[in-house]
């Protein structure tokens, strides 16, 4: 009994530290009951099947606690997902487990360290693709305290929370040993200063950080259309008034950037016809009056052909020697009506991507996943494309979920945008903390590479946010308007943006490295 209180302590730890209701300081001490647990079942005959039901009760509760709102999109995908990374944080925790009962206390705490990051970094990289609960997110709301991530990324965070937990963990085991109150004392003091000197630099970092570039005026737009009652029943040409309508209620002639949300033009656009589409009609009606005004929009487009030569794993099949491209895109349109488009890359798995389908097709037929985009399985581009206006502004055209993955934005960056723009549709998950959770992790991706941040988001919360990862305005969720305000850009690439996520390559290195290590050790003992 005592256990499974342990192991519901630590879920409810790391549920209570999320964004964007909770208080991170319980992220440094989270992981400490369910260590304990691990410790004492260490010589257990039955202790990995009792580890892993301890972890995957921990997780279980942390990854519901969180992310409980994907629930609005799908039933089935809030389970499939809570389910499938519950499972995989307690084959994680089960094989620090294994690696601790074969090594040394301080291998198996730097195993357990590397192991965690080298799953985080597969999260942002496999077909499975879900970096929501990386742990590095957790202080998305106090980005004070982690204004060096434009040094370290997230992965920075993560190592920092690992850190105090295992210095805390192994010095409460020492404690018990020897019940030294004095050593008591210095671990409540080293523990404080490994919370509280990261925080510090962070601040003072925070303090002497000066905005740079040029201040350019933004609109960000926000129609308010109900993804299932609205958005696939609404004509492009509706929407283009619509957008008419809001974007002259806030323009100026000093505007340079107008920005509207994903896949708001979603009326069966032909990739080859944009030039002659509602969609650029209207981007050319909205700056027609406004010399220094481009627009940068979502749309859906598809691209019909029946070369069977063109066919490739993100096509899709309509009927027999008919194929299509199905594509979420952002288009950009200048004042002399020349135009660029850009096709997402990272994809929302299920609804934009099936993971694996020669395995998983079979057993789960066409069921999708549901977390909050389009529906269909996309085409991307592997270059980020970053639109420059004839001054050589240059703006970063993110869609939705990309805007969680650090290293993938700095590639923007390294392609010389000097803002970000995010356009999203985060009215799936209704108003829960999953459109919150999403704004809050832009504020990472403004620190790591200290670039300003132009946010539309179809029914909010459309925002800026400067360089210091910091709100300065916003327009609230199901407000129907459109949002001005101003914005710095910038051209100095940050280290992260340089040299991205060092700290996980370093981690996959230690992991095989101690992992082998620890098989050989095994396999001498029994010689």
């Amino acid at each position: 009994m005592k256990n499974i209180l342990l192991a519901i302590c630590t879920g409810l730890l790391l549920a209570i530290s999320w964004p964007t209701y909770g208080f991170p300081i319980f992220l440094f001490i989270g992981f400490v009951p369910l260590l304990l647990i691990a410790h004492t079942v260490r010589n257990h005959r039955r202790h990995k099947s009792l580890v892993f039901g301890y972890a995957f009760l921990s997780f279980f509760i942390w990854n519901i606690g969180t992310t409980w709102w994907i629930y609005n999109s799908t039933a089935f995908g809030m389970w499939f997902a809570e389910i499938v990374n519950t499972l995989l944080m307690a084959l994680v925790f089960l094989s620090y487990h294994t690696i601790a009962r074969r090594t040394s206390t301080t291998i198996s705490t730097i195993f357990l360290i590397a192991i965690w990051i080298s799953f985080e970094y597969l999260h942002l990289h496999w077909e499975f693709s879900w970096p929501w609960l990386n742990l590095g997110n957790g202080f998305a709301k106090y980005t004070s305290w982690i204004q060096w991530y434009e040094y370290t990324g997230t992965f920075g965070g993560t190592l920092w929370i690992w850190i105090v937990n295992t210095y805390i963990f192994h010095r409460i085991l020492a404690y018990r040993k020897h019940a030294n109150r004095k050593s008591l004392i210095n671990t409540v003091a080293i523990s404080s200063a490994l919370v509280l000197i990261p925080i510090g630099i962070s601040l003072l970092i925070l303090a002497n950080y000066t905005e740079e570039g040029q201040e350019i005026e933004v609109v960000m737009l926000q129609p308010n259309i109900n993804p299932y009652t609205e958005k696939y029943n609404t004509t492009d040409e509706r929407v283009g008034e619509l957008l008419d309508s809001l974007v002259n209620t806030q323009i100026s002639n000093e505007t340079q950037f107008i920005i509207a949300p994903e896949t708001v033009f979603a009326d069966n656009n032909r990739l080859k016809k944009f030039n002659n589409s509602i969609a650029k009609k209207t981007a050319k009606t909205i700056i027609a009056n406004h010399p220094k005004a481009h627009m940068l929009s979502g749309i859906s487009f598809i691209d019909v052909f029946r070369d069977p030569a063109r066919v490739h794993a993100q096509t899709n099949i309509h009927k027999e020697n008919i194929f299509y491209d199905d594509y979420n895109a952002a288009f950009f349109v200048r004042p002399d009506h020349t135009h660029e488009i850009y096709n997402k890359s990272k994809l929302v798995v299920g609804v934009e991507n099936f993971p694996y389908q020669y395995i998983f097709k079979p057993i789960l037929g066409d069921a999708m996943i549901d977390l909050g985009g389009t529906v269909a399985k996309k085409t991307t581009q592997t270059d980020r494309e970053v639109f420059f206006t004839k001054d050589s502004i240059g703006a970063a055209p993110i869609i939705c979920y990309e805007s969680v993955y650090g290293e993938f934005v700095g590639g923007y960056v390294r392609n010389h945008a000097n803002f970000l723009a995010i356009i999203t549709n985060d009215a799936w998950w209704g108003n829960t903390q999953g459109h919150q959770q999403h704004l809050y992790y832009a504020k990472l991706r403004a620190i790591e590479t200290r670039r300003s941040v132009a946010r539309s988001a179809n029914t909010g919360i459309s925002a800026i946010i400067n360089q210091k990862g910091e709100i300065t305005t916003t327009l609230g969720y199901e407000l129907q308007g459109a949002l001005k305000g101003t914005l710095l850009t910038n051209d100095r690439m940050t280290f992260y943006v340089t040299a991205g996520d060092y700290i996980a390559r370093i981690a996959l290195f230690l992991t095989v490295g101690i992992f082998l290590l620890a098989i050989t050790r095994r396999r001498q003992s029994i010689n």
